[in-house]
């Protein structure tokens, strides 16, 4: 654990070690909270609850979870400090587990950062706060779901650049693998588990769930089931780069 640890809180330093961890923070904040209250029209809906800042959240991490996630191993492999790293006595799934806990930290931290957004909707009405309160662990836990998917992504590449793209087509087929638009060219020929499993796959499915303030024990499962099998085979990526 201490080894554990101790990766974490060299990743997290890395982020305020540059000006780019405050410039993402302030752009995320700014883009969540104008989204909510000018595309989202706060104000105009006249009820209190922040679904208009939920809901812009799939759409939000899209760009910025792999912007977060595309220098965790791609840096580490074009400056060939992912050898160093890898020679001194640190597990391979303590390195993969330590960078992405460094990376979901800091998410959670924009995300509690937008404290304000709820301060408002308590002052102007009585929401449900249980309700609120089940929507941020969903999008927590979404977020988990993009950086692993990222950081497994970043580990192919030594470009952060293509690890960026990858990683939104990629999380972008996550989310619409739901909608209509996917699933309409299985109709009529794919069996109902096909198209019920596809759907199942689906970001917006999940998330969607617990902004009601649902919390459901497949929600649950599904995150981490997902981020667990991206963590794994960004495990074995490591592992296999390491041996060649």
């Amino acid at each position: 654990m201490n080894v554990l640890s101790a990766i974490v809180r060299k990743e997290l330093s890395s982020y305020f070690s540059t000006p780019v961890a405050y410039v993402f923070l302030f752009i995320f904040l700014a883009a969540s909270h104008a989204l909510t209250f000018y595309v989202g029209h706060f104000y105009e809906r006249g009820q209190a609850d922040l679904l208009p800042f939920f809901n812009f959240h799939p759409w939000l991490y899209l760009f910025f979870m792999p912007a977060l996630s595309m220098r965790l191993w791609a840096e580490e492999r074009r400056s060939g400090s992912v050898e160093l790293l890898l020679t001194l006595p640190v597990r391979v799934w303590q390195a993969v587990v330590g960078k992405f806990l460094a990376a979901w930290l800091f998410a959670l931290l924009a995300l509690a950062l937008s404290f304000p957004i709820w301060l408002t909707v308590n002052y102007l009405g009585d929401p449900d706060n249980g309700v609120i309160l089940v929507s941020y662990m969903g999008s927590a836990m979404m977020g988990a779901g993009f950086l692993a998917i990222g950081a497994c992504i970043s580990a192919m590449t030594r470009n952060q650049v293509v690890a960026f793209i990858i990683t939104v087509t990629v999380c972008f087929l996550f989310l619409l693998s739901g909608h209509s638009m996917v699933l309409s060219p299985l109709l009529g020929w794919a069996p109902d588990v096909l198209i019920d499993a596809v759907a199942s796959l689906s970001f917006l499915t999940h998330f969607t769930s617990m902004t009601k303030g649902v919390i459901d024990a497949r929600d649950l499962i599904y995150f981490l089931m997902l981020v667990g099998f991206w963590l794994y085979a960004n495990v074995l990526i490591v592992e296999w780069f390491e041996a060649r």
